[in-house]
């Protein structure tokens, strides 16, 4: 990534805007990555920008085929340098989200929500009126990245908020450069995707 980020890291998401927007700053309100997804795709390609005036391209995360549940989604630099991938694990993921992420064809972390019952309150307080609009202040789901053996690197927690999902991303042990840039990308990812789940 080239640069030291200091955490934790605040990631906003807009999604009342016509094209999903992602902001990530850093503890002292740095910008590290900004994302507005396109609309109307049918093989999902995301450029990562350095800037809000989306001038310089960090990154490309591109779909490996056409609109489908178990995608996976690869990494490249500026340079068109594979980094990495994610992809949700299959059916599975429909309760409890989960995200395998790639070095090549090894699965070396892994992104799995705490408690999948956190969605399935926020989604029924939605559906009551008006008291539904709160939804975003009452359930935070907390998702926690690991590796193969069980050892948390990252934690992930949505925090209260009304216009906007915002979420804080807390580093929890050692990463080298490539895999902190690999779990950031993929967790961009993993929020585009899930979006339409709390």
């Amino acid at each position: 990534m080239g640069q030291v980020l200091h955490y934790p890291v605040q990631l906003s998401f807009k999604f009342w805007a016509l094209a999903p927007q992602i902001l990530v700053t850093d503890a002292h309100g740095n910008l590290v990555f900004y994302v507005k997804q396109k609309l109307f795709k049918l093989k999902e390609s995301v450029t990562v920008f350095g800037d809000v005036e989306q001038t310089s391209p960090l990154y490309t995360i591109n779909a490996d085929r056409i609109i489908d549940f178990s995608a996976r989604y690869n990494f490249t630099d500026k340079n068109g340098f594979h980094i990495g991938a994610v992809k949700r694990r299959g059916m599975k993921s429909l309760w409890k989200a989960r995200f395998d992420i790639f070095d090549g064809d090894t699965n070396v972390l892994t992104i799995s929500e705490q408690n999948p019952w956190v969605k399935v309150f926020d989604a029924l307080l939605q559906e009551i009126p008006i008291v539904g609009m709160l939804s975003g202040y009452v359930f935070h789901p907390v998702y926690q990245v690991s590796r193969p053996d069980g050892n948390v690197v990252m934690r992930l927690e949505k925090q209260p908020s009304f216009l906007s999902r915002k979420f804080t991303i807390k580093q929890v042990d050692q990463l080298s450069d490539i895999e902190e840039t690999r779990v950031l990308l993929s967790i961009l990812m993993m929020i585009l995707l899930e979006r339409t789940r709390g």
